[in-house]
């Protein structure tokens, strides 16, 4: 297996393994998961995906979410990131699916508003535009590594919270439907997330998070733009142009992602997979100390 690194300090392309390979070798597994603590994003290019085998895949790094409601693909394990409406065809610019797809073009880590947010995100590229929908990434590892010593101190002791309808309002009211605001109450997470492999801190925060726990509405809001700001300054990011056959993970812990815009009557199918974080990806000190004894 040949790693070969993309973006400026974490992403990187690995050659020479399928998702085969990871599925069904221990030894295989064992080094993509260390390549995966190590870089936070990994591309295979030239995968025959299909939905079996990248669930299999997914099921090597942990237990795979069910889909929640609201979304193409609930109660399966798989979200499916389409345009495509029952008859085959691009739907309009002002349905439903083409608006939650540009609430995903806001910087975000997937899953942060759930009761168990997520290790890792897998997504396959089954249909794509021929131009745009590139998937763009910054390392928050990065991010909370060029903060003073002050700050970082800070921010460990931090918590944030976060919320799905929050993400989805700043794109359109209602976005968020009330079966998935009852369903996803908002949580509260430390603002910054220890890799327990190797000890990094990762900064925990994008387009979910609306509150600092224990400072003014406005202030707290604030802090959590600054640190996004900082996170996705000029020439932090990598861009990921997507070709059919692509599969992407990411470190849902340590890093931020947005999809990039495509013409509106361009078709475009994802695939995506994501995995639970657990005990052993230090989940277990992300709760405030209160929750924590509660649980």
């Amino acid at each position: 297996m040949d790693i070969v690194p993309l973006g400026p300090g974490f992403a990187a392309e690995l050659r020479g393994v399928t998702l085969a390979d990871v599925a069904s070798g221990d030894s295989t597994y064992a080094a993509v998961r260390a390549a995966f603590e190590e870089h936070s994003v990994l591309v295979f290019r030239n995968q025959d995906v299909t939905d079996d085998l990248q669930l299999a895949f997914s099921r090597r790094f942990g237990p795979p979410e069910v889909t929640k409601v609201g979304s193409q693909g609930t109660g399966s394990h798989f979200v499916i990131l389409s345009t495509i409406g029952p008859d085959g065809k691009v739907v309009p610019a002002d349905h439903r699916m083409q608006m939650r797809a540009k609430a995903n073009q806001l910087w975000h880590t997937d899953s942060s508003f759930k009761q168990l947010p997520a290790l890792t995100s897998i997504l396959s590229a089954r249909i794509i535009p021929d131009h745009g929908g590139e998937t763009e990434f910054v390392s928050t590892r990065l991010a909370f590594e060029r903060l003073d010593a002050g700050m970082q101190k800070q921010l460990e002791n931090s918590f944030a919270w976060h919320d799905y309808a929050h993400s989805r309002g700043q794109i359109a009211a209602g976005l968020a439907s009330p079966e998935e605001r009852a369903a996803l109450p908002a949580q509260c997470w430390r603002l910054v997330w220890r890799n327990p492999v190797n000890g990094r801190g990762a900064l925990y925060i994008a387009s979910h998070a609306y509150a600092v726990e224990g400072m003014e509405p406005a202030a707290g809001k604030k802090l959590i733009d600054e640190l996004t700001a900082a996170a996705t300054a000029p020439g932090a990011s990598y861009m990921h142009p997507w070709r059919k056959g692509d599969v992407v993970m990411w470190d849902n812990r340590a890093t931020m992602h947005r999809g990039r815009p495509w013409p509106a009557h361009e078709a475009r199918l994802m695939i995506r997979t994501t995995i639970s974080a657990t005990a052993t990806d230090g989940l277990g000190s992300m709760r405030p100390p209160s929750w924590q004894a509660a649980e």
